[in-house]
């Protein structure tokens, strides 16, 4: 079947909106900076409330809170100093009373205790704190070890790859990406697996090891869809609880040598871009497939689209984390205008200035992780006037 290949310059697609969002790393640390003067303020408003009511009114209360207050805030130094000041001020405020109660040296030796008991949760909280990073820091590494970055530069392809965490939790994600070269051309997958931690993990070494295999061993691209089918089948059947009912989106990529085209199996992910020439073109399937995983649903059919590439062209794949990736109002992010202008045949360059742009659209960073990877081959003559798109579910034609 033969359909125009639509390259999309401006414009942005309708996207559903949705409410809340949780604040960036970025954002909450600002925010942190903001609130470390409120110790500082409720001792000021203390010494205010005594002046503008002699008498009148006990600011012990809310001298007691500025030790509480400092400890989630500032640093053991920062929360002994503040409690040290409260208690000061609560004794200037007995020196000049006319008639200090028994009460308010009770109310004074509870800002010590207070100060001591603010000075344990600041430490405690220290701890966990260090805790956390220390465990984001082994994701990360984990993450490294079992999803290497690719070499630069693959058969006849020039790889740009990015693995951006999102650090809302020190869980390890379930993206992936991998590129080969075979003797049937240079093949590259991206995939998203559900869930994070131990069991997205084993997931994603499961996938990897089973694309290498198959790399290898299957001549055509719906074979080795089959294999990545068959794997994900197996995992979800010797699994137990949620871990039983995984799947993964994905797309499965070939480059034949000697050929200025493309063959993609798309499983439910969302669609590659070509960028190219000031213009992006959503690679979208013609036949719509399910999930790995889920593919016993669907039959046996693994649909194949072919493109065909002008030269300079880039192809530019990525996870949810990207086109999910929300700003302050819930607006999803949309890469099709950042990328519908002229870039260099340089995939660095293109996913640079994705991440660049949707940094910028979040206010700080990702709410979820994301994989991204770009490839652009060399070489290649194929006009504008040759685009056409073949859907191929016959695994003897996916070649």
């Amino acid at each position: 079947m033969v359909r125009p290949f639509p390259f999309v310059n401006s414009g942005v697609r309708p996207r559903p909106r949705r409410r809340g969002r949780t604040p960036s790393p970025a954002e909450a640390l600002e925010r942190r900076r903001r609130l470390r003067w409120l110790p500082a303020a409720v001792i000021a408003g203390a010494l205010v409330l005594d002046v503008a009511t002699p008498g009148g009114i006990s600011v012990f209360p809310l001298l007691a809170a500025a030790p509480s207050v400092a400890a989630p805030l500032l640093s053991l130094r920062g929360t002994i100093a503040t409690g040290v000041a409260a208690t000061l001020v609560g004794s200037e405020v007995l020196y000049l009373a006319r008639e200090p109660t028994q009460e308010s040296f009770v109310a004074l030796t509870s800002l010590v205790l207070l100060t001591v008991t603010a000075a344990v949760i600041n430490v405690l909280l220290t701890r966990d704190r260090r805790q956390l990073r220390t465990s984001r820091e082994v994701a990360a590494a984990v993450q490294r070890a079992v999803l290497p970055d690719p070499p630069p530069r693959v058969g006849r392809l020039a790889v740009a790859s990015r693995y951006e965490v999102a650090h809302e939790e020190a869980a390890i994600g379930g993206d992936l990406f991998a590129v080969k070269e075979t003797p049937y051309g240079v093949r590259l997958l991206l995939a998203d697996v559900r869930g994070k931690g131990l069991e997205a993990i084993r997931t994603v070494n499961a996938l990897l090891g089973s694309f290498h295999e198959a790399c290898v061993h299957r001549p055509d691209l719906p074979g080795v869809v089959r294999q990545l089918e068959e794997r994900m089948q197996d995992l979800i059947g010797q699994a137990t609880g949620e871990e039983g009912e995984s799947f993964a989106t994905a797309v499965v990529a070939e480059f034949p040598p000697g050929n200025s085209v493309v063959r993609v199996a798309n499983r439910g992910h969302a669609a590659p871009l070509l960028v190219h020439d000031g213009g992006v073109s959503p690679l979208e399937p013609g036949v719509p497939s399910l999930p790995l995983g889920l593919g016993a649903l669907g039959g046996d059919d693994v649909p194949v689209d072919r493109f065909e590439l002008p030269a300079g062209a880039t192809l530019v794949l990525f996870t949810d984390g990207i086109d999910e990736a929300r700003d302050a109002n819930g607006v999803f992010f949309d890469p099709v205008p950042v990328l519908a202008r002229r870039f260099p045949p340089d995939p660095d360059a293109v996913l640079d200035a994705l991440l660049t742009a949707v940094v910028r659209h979040t206010g700080g960073t990702l709410q979820d992780d994301a994989a991204l990877l770009a490839v652009t081959p060399d070489g290649g003559s194929v006009t504008a006037a040759g685009r056409r798109r073949d859907v191929v579910t016959n695994p003897g034609r996916g070649r």
